[in-house]
């Protein structure tokens, strides 16, 4: 069965770091491309980041590049999401979720599987 597990959530002040956890299981990662997505409050879900492990591609939304990256763990079947210099506005539930093939960028509707979310919560 394939499943995506997440973990690192919590309360942070402003301009601290986070580094979100997201364990696979039940397929190969490196024919996926593995993506962090969040949901604030009253917003829709967007699309934060994401990686094909194969090869390494990488993708960031505008408004967390040079604060967020996204790096993998082949061996561990993990994809983190580092976050540094956060920001109230990066206050949201996180979600990993996982589209077979590799892909440069991946849309919020075209991953196939999801994991159960972890909540980042960034005081002022």
């Amino acid at each position: 069965e394939e499943q995506l597990v997440e973990s690192g959530g919590g309360l942070v002040q402003a301009g601290g770091s986070l580094r979100l956890s997201c364990a696979a299981s039940g397929f190969n990662c490196d024919d996926y491309t593995i993506g962090w997505l969040r949901r604030a409050p009253g917003k829709e879900r967007e699309g934060v980041a994401c990686i094909s492990p194969r090869n390494g591609d990488t993708y960031y939304a505008d408004d967390v590049k040079g604060r967020l990256t996204i790096p993998a763990d082949g061996a561990k079947k993990t994809v983190y999401l580092q976050m540094n210099n956060l920001k109230p506005e990066d206050t949201a539930a996180y979600y990993c979720a996982a589209r077979l093939g590799l892909f440069l960028r991946v849309g919020v509707n075209e991953y196939e599987y999801w994991g159960q979310g972890t909540q980042v919560t960034v005081s002022s």
